[in-house]
């Protein structure tokens, strides 16, 4: 990357008249993450390498297209909170129970790793810890290490708050022994996973919309089509109830003045 397409990522990302805490979505996609952060009144600002459109989905904040490997984390010191989902194709085909993806090399975890790389130089600029929470797949973990905690299909590494809410199925089954119960879920089950939202990504599960379930269709084009590849950020796109805790277990506290 150019040092002045450098400069121009860090002063977008930098100070703002905006009084609102200021959020870093990486592999944005159709912006799950950012849909939660803004109901929870944060600044979002997405990167991906395209810009991703399903029906009437769209980005829904601030995007930017730059590779995350040319990001440096200095450009993010004064980010509250960084969010993303890198690609989990490669994973997920590798936990397949076929024998031609059990016979591939081992894949390589560079856009993960990136996630906690730029993170880390983030902390170090700012002087300051500032969380980061990467999801991704199941059959990540057999390359990436266990992951904190999952919300149906979707797994979630790094700063992971300890009170997490339920999927709506675990909420329906009366709980989940891998959550707990004692955790303050019921809380946000009452107010995301209701029938009203009726949203099944709120059940954990991800979905690829029309794409998904026309065989016929879409899925006979190349994985580089703008089809399959609409269709994979919708799958990967993050359950509203999951953004939106995440979103508000990180924002920020006002501080307050000095008492007279």
């Amino acid at each position: 990357m150019s040092l002045e397409n450098m400069e121009s990522s860090i002063a977008l990302c930098g100070p703002s008249a905006d009084e609102r805490p200021l959020a870093i979505d990486l592999f944005c996609g159709l912006g799950g993450w950012t849909e939660g952060l803004i109901a929870e009144n944060w600044r979002v600002i997405g990167f991906d390498i395209e810009r991703h459109m399903y029906g009437e989905h769209r980005y829904p904040a601030q995007l930017v297209l730059q590779d995350v490997r040319t990001l440096h984390g200095r450009q993010f010191k004064d980010a509250a909170l960084i969010v993303a989902s890198p690609p989990c194709q490669a994973y997920s085909y590798r936990a397949m129970p076929w024998r031609r993806a059990k016979a591939l090399p081992p894949p390589d975890n560079e856009l993960f790793d990136a996630c906690f790389r730029l993170q880390r130089e983030a902390c170090e600029a700012a002087g300051r810890h500032i969380p980061m929470v990467v999801e991704n797949v199941c059959g990540a973990q057999k390359w990436v290490g266990r992951a904190a905690w999952r919300y149906g299909s979707y797994y979630l590494w790094g700063d992971v708050p300890a009170l997490m809410p339920m999927t709506k199925r675990a909420a329906f089954k009366g709980g989940d022994r891998n959550i707990g119960r004692a955790n303050g879920a019921h809380q946000w089950n009452t107010e995301f996973n209701n029938p009203a939202r009726n949203d099944p990504r709120d059940e954990g599960v991800k979905q690829g919309g029309e794409w998904w379930h026309d065989t016929a269709g879409l899925r006979r084009f190349s994985s580089r089509s703008p089809g399959r590849k609409a269709a994979s950020a919708m799958i990967a796109r993050i359950p509203f109830a999951l953004a939106r805790h995440i979103a508000a277990s990180w924002k920020p506290q006002a501080t307050e003045g000095p008492v007279a």
